[in-house]
């Protein structure tokens, strides 16, 4: 099997494949979600002054919030191009 083909032989890539990337974000959000109610409800972290594990649950919450908004953001132009593409 050759590692390059001239472009004559090659094969036409694959059309990209669409996903539900808010999905992805949303259980990322509810898994933080689910950490910060446990680190909440442990006394051990609360009791020891540190915030690292709260201040990371909250950390995670919030990016995960940029990240929904970016994904909509993002299906929202693509909706955009692809309806300007159609007329």
């Amino acid at each position: 099997m050759p590692l390059f083909l001239p472009p004559s032989k090659a094969k036409p890539p694959p059309p990209p494949m669409r996903t539900d990337d808010r999905r992805a974000v949303l259980v990322g959000l509810g898994v933080w979600a689910v950490l910060l109610v446990v680190a909440l409800a442990v006394p051990e972290v609360r009791s020891t002054g540190e915030g690292r594990w709260l201040g990371s649950c909250i950390a995670g919450l919030a990016l995960g919030l940029v990240g929904l908004a970016y994904v909509h953001r993002r299906e929202r132009r693509s909706r955009r191009r692809a309806e300007r593409w159609r007329a």
